[in-house]
């Protein structure tokens, strides 16, 4: 059995009988974890490995695990800054913050591998403007260019970890004020404004590597009267002709209210997959999920199919609790949050 275009959530810390009916109908391909699917490291071990026992190839199991106020598993795991301290180191010790950059994201990446999760949503490469709530200091940097050189760096130490990175939300979230998950985003600005300031970082980004790209709920109205997600022009015309981007295109969550502008879940789905998005995520929605797969009766795509097999992590450190490298890395970022005054406090994750 292929994998699927869908992505689903579950409902708690295991598998309940509806959940692995419906992580094994056709049309699914990957799972995305959420705090309640986790009570600590052993569980989430035990998770993953029943997930991935499910089907052959096996499901992607994916999170998302930022850092800051994005970590889904927290106790028992490495705590992750927001991406925003690592942008204000590097306005002082531009060296040190792209060294720690790929310090953090190989421990964030690596210790997800060692537990069965495939794959976490980031970087984030949207610009940090403060207009934007829910980006705010997930964001690296207000710079395009600050953005891409840690990204970059970000996205190398990953990479190292066996962890393939997902830039995230394409053509750009943080110029605009609305909140997606709540309601529908417009940004007026002509199409010229956005290519000099938000495209910046997704172009040289993908022009060094990127495995995936995740949509934005935002409706550019200057450029397409859809949501970025539902949108040849952004998709094709944009993303995969001018940027020239060969990997895979993830909706944003469908359930989010961001999502609605199209009409149902079945609308949503089609959609989307019309305007070129490869894998739809479907979460917090029972319902909208089953719906979602019986409208997607008898689709295939098999550039996508291989495209999802591609997103597997390949944990490249066996003990790696025990290495060095580990010690070393997990080191810095306790002494980086604990300069922050970051370490024990809530501000990690508020």
């Amino acid at each position: 059995m292929m994998l699927g275009p869908v992505m689903l959530d579950i409902a708690g810390a295991e598998l309940a009988e509806t959940d692995r009916k419906r992580l094994c109908h056709p049309q699914v391909g990957g799972v995305v974890l959420f705090s309640r699917n986790y009570r600590d490291p052993q569980q989430l071990g035990e998770l993953c490995r029943e997930i991935h026992a499910l089907r052959n190839p096996r499901l992607v199991v994916a999170v998302d695990h930022e850092g800051g106020r994005v970590q889904r598993f927290r106790e028992g795991f490495q705590a992750i800054p927001a991406m925003g301290h690592l942008g204000d180191c590097y306005d002082k010790e531009p060296e040190k913050a792209l060294r720690l950059a790929e310090v953090f994201a190989w421990v964030m990446a690596s210790e997800l591998l060692c537990y069965g999760v495939d794959l976490s949503f980031s970087p984030v490469l949207d610009i940090g403007n403060p207009i934007s709530s829910v980006i705010g200091d997930r964001a690296f940097h207000r710079d395009p260019e600050a953005i891409c050189h840690l990204a970059n760096a970000w996205i190398r130490g990953m990479r190292r970890a066996g962890m393939e990175a997902i830039g995230k939300h394409f053509p750009g979230h943080g110029s605009v004020e609305g909140d997606s998950h709540h309601v529908m985003p417009f940004d007026r600005r002509s199409f010229a404004e956005i290519e000099a300031l938000d495209l910046v970082p997704f172009r040289r980004v993908i022009a060094t590597h990127l495995a995936g790209i995740m949509m934005a709920h935002v409706i550019y109205e200057q450029v397409d009267a859809h949501a970025a997600g539902y949108s040849h022009y952004w998709i094709e015309s944009v993303l995969r002709r001018r940027l020239e981007f060969e990997g895979i295109v993830f909706s944003d969550d469908l359930s989010m209210s961001g999502a609605e502008s199209v009409g149902g879940y079945a609308e949503r789905a089609r959609a989307a997959l019309d305007a070129g998005c490869d894998i739809l995520l479907v979460c917090n929605n029972p319902d909208g999920a089953d719906e979602v797969l019986d409208s997607l009766e008898g689709y295939s795509n098999p550039t996508t199919q291989l495209r999802m097999v591609r997103l597997h992590g390949q944990p490249a450190e066996n003990d790696l609790f025990q290495s060095p490298a580990w010690h070393s890395a997990c080191e810095e970022l306790r002494d980086f949050n604990q300069r922050l005054g970051l370490a024990d406090s809530g501000d990690l994750f508020d």
